[in-house]
């Protein structure tokens, strides 16, 4: 049996060993320190930064395993057991905030677990269009029907990666659905329709923004947003299915941070649920479609990848990610018409000024947040009472965790002068410096 944990106290415990809540946590970076000899670290230095996110600590290791490396805070940073193949660490290696994480995770997935490195974009495009093609050719033989499938295309390059591979399994048996639900940025469903029809895919675009507000009205908790969000999504899908005729499947771009982070399924229990993404949390139990979900299993680096190799513009393949539920979840309380077209011209703003800058590829998200909050100003000769927006921009790798992106004093002070300037009933901008852990990317 060979394994590798990153939750290594919930290892610890699972096998027998002590785990205690820790009066000091560690969220953030840290400093490894390779205590001992270890075929994890083999070819690397003994003194490693990584990105750490854990309350608790080890007490107490199980039987058979023996510390390997610590940090100032955890005597228990990474330890191993050989003689069963075991190792776990405390850190994160997968992120990009672990420089050395990905020869960490080489040196278990090649040298230690002896694991050929066969995965390309090309190769995952054929096998995955071949499984989606015998799956829904399967369906179609045993039920009489032609197997046709709907797609969720939120404008997103995950819903388009999907809905390309998709398309390329069945051809004109799919038909992508676009939701308009009035909570996306501004001009991005034109340019969705736009970039669709050139690929030769059928799009019905849905106006459905009157529908989501009013089952949003007075909602201000966050969690209860996505669940709404994602339940009128299936029931707009099912509406328009109804139209179509007979639909089998229902294709979504869920990726495995998603997966991750609402901890829907019985092999990710053990994680605790950091909040339920639409596409994966915030379905309702009588779904009448089967779901494909061919990213599920991929990050976003992956994804961007088979993009690529399947050809679609990189407008589209190197956007920067957006929530499934939209600037719902960027709108701090209630979501109304008004305070969606506030936030909708600052976000065009701060990602206008971005590009301008010629950072909008480096930087993982930017975006604008209208917060709750408002506060007095002066403006002209008279003083105001208006709303605070909050800027947000991260680097990342996979979203898993992020740190605040360093941007120019002379950039931040542009954006803000412009949507003081240019947004209406806004008198304040405030800039986000918090990292994820402790924060998540969204502020909902």
């Amino acid at each position: 049996m060979l394994g590798i944990c990153y939750g290594l106290h919930l290892m610890a415990q699972g096998l027998g060993g002590e785990v205690a809540s820790f009066s000091r946590k560690e969220f953030g970076p840290a400093v490894v320190s390779v205590t001992a000899e270890d075929r994890l670290f083999a070819g690397l230095a003994t003194e490693q930064s990584v990105w750490m996110s854990h309350g608790d600590s080890i007490e107490r290791l199980p039987d058979g395993f023996s510390a390997t490396a610590r940090t100032d805070s955890t005597p228990f940073a990474a330890v191993a057991d050989p003689s069963r193949g075991m190792y776990g660490i405390q850190f994160h290696p997968e992120v990009v905030h672990t420089p050395s994480g990905r020869e960490i995770l080489r040196n278990f997935v090649v040298d230690i677990a002896g694991a050929r490195q066969t995965w390309t974009a090309a190769n995952f495009i054929a096998s995955t269009v071949e499984e989606i093609r015998r799956r829904v050719d399967e369906h179609s033989r045993a039920s009489g029907t032609d197997g046709r499938v709907l797609c969720a295309l939120s404008g997103g390059v995950d819903s388009a990666v999907a809905a390309t591979l998709v398309h390329r399994a069945v051809g004109d048996r799919l038909t992508c659905v676009h939701v308009d639900h009035g909570l996306m940025r501004k001009n991005e469903t034109e340019l969705l329709q736009s970039a669709f029809d050139q690929l030769g895919v059928k799009v019905i675009v849905v106006d459905a923004r009157e529908r989501f507000i009013r089952k949003l009205q007075g909602v201000i908790d966050p969690e209860q947003k996505r669940r709404i969000i994602g339940a009128e999504f299936i029931r707009v899908f099912e509406e328009e299915a109804a139209k179509l005729g007979r639909i089998d499947f229902l294709t979504q771009g869920t990726l495995y941070p998603d997966v991750i982070e609402s901890a829907t399924s019985s092999s990710e229990k053990a994680a605790a649920k950091i909040k339920t993404h639409h596409n994966v949390g915030g379905l309702p139990d009588d779904l009448k479609f089967q779901l494909i979900e061919p990213l599920r299993y991929l990050f976003k680096d992956e994804v961007r990848a088979v993009g690529t190799e399947l050809g679609l513009p990189d407008s589209m393949v190197l956007r920067q990610p957006f929530p499934g539920p939209g600037l719902a979840i960027r709108i701090i309380g209630e979501v109304t018409f008004e305070r969606l077209e506030t936030l909708r011209e600052a976000d065009w703003i701060v990602i206008d000024e971005i590009k301008s800058a010629g950072m909008y590829r480096s930087v993982w998200q930017s975006f604008a947040i209208l917060t709750p909050i408002q506060s007095v100003g002066v403006m002209g000769d008279g003083r105001t009472y208006a709303n605070v927006v909050a800027i947000r921009a991260v680097t990342s790798e996979d979203a898993m965790t992020a740190d605040w992106a360093k941007l120019p004093y002379d950039l931040l002070g542009k954006i803000s002068s412009r949507i003081v300037n240019e947004v209406p009933g806004v008198n304040r901008v405030v800039y986000d410096i918090s990292s994820k852990p402790p924060a998540t990317i969204e502020w909902e």
